[in-house]
């Protein structure tokens, strides 16, 4: 009787034993699946950037730093993005147009004579000096001839007054790349600029060769004419197209 009882304890005590066992290792491998799935997930996502090139990428940088430091106009990032990421491919777009495209707050695919704006960039910032022809000083009118024989292989008269009757004047709504804009700023014909785009026009004024608003108060209200290069011997226009 008592071996009887024994042996009923015994397997009581073996069931038991087992049934603990169990949820062990239940629990153990519970803990062990979110462990790697937790390390899955903290692996690094990647992401293909194919908006543009690099070198587009570093002229834009590039460009986006030098108008900046020219002083001459204030550029938010958002205008930057807005004005370059049009439909043209910015990987096909040079340091040079999206330059001048901020500057002109144009789009980049309207930056197309590229002889004008490289001749205009050879020159942007020189200081100003009356009378004089270089880089170590340039005058109004010396600037214009300089960009003309330049640009367009086209000889202007040094003189502003002289450069105004070789033109063939024009009303300002009919205004287009490469016209010519005169202004009465020290008595008659003393100062005149290259009209580009978006009412904008490069000079070489007091503050050195710069791009200014032709509708700023100031040139407003010592605006004379608008002229276009004409050729001497007739009347037709010089074609300004590179």
């Amino acid at each position: 009787m008592l071996r009887l009882i024994f042996a009923a304890f015994a397997v009581a005590i073996f069931l038991v034993s087992c049934s603990s066992i169990k949820p062990l290792s239940t629990t153990s491998n519970s803990k062990q699946t979110p462990t790697q799935s937790n390390s899955d997930n903290k692996r690094p996502v990647k992401f293909l950037d194919i908006s543009s090139s690099d070198d587009a990428s570093l002229e834009f940088k590039e460009a986006k730093k030098e108008v900046h430091s020219s002083g001459t106009q204030s550029v938010k990032s958002g205008e930057i993005i807005s004005r370059v990421n049009k439909p043209v491919e910015i990987e096909k777009a040079s340091g040079l147009q999206i330059k001048y495209a901020l500057l002109l707050n144009t789009e980049v695919e309207q930056i197309q004579n590229m002889p004008l704006y490289q001749n205009i960039d050879d020159w942007y910032g020189t200081r100003y000096k009356l009378g004089g022809t270089t880089k170590d000083g340039i005058d109004c009118s010396a600037f214009v001839q300089s960009i003309f024989l330049s640009a367009f292989a086209v000889t202007l008269p040094r003189m502003a007054k002289d450069q105004y009757k070789v033109t063939r004047h024009i009303s300002r709504t009919e205004l287009r790349e490469g016209d010519l804009l005169f202004f009465n700023t020290r008595g008659g014909v003393s100062h005149v600029g290259i009209y580009l785009q978006n009412n904008k026009f490069v000079h070489a004024s007091v503050s050195g060769v710069m791009i200014s608003d032709m509708f700023e108060p100031y040139y407003v209200k010592h605006f004379i004419a608008a002229g276009r290069v004409t050729t001497l011997n007739n009347n037709s226009s010089v074609s300004l197209k590179p």
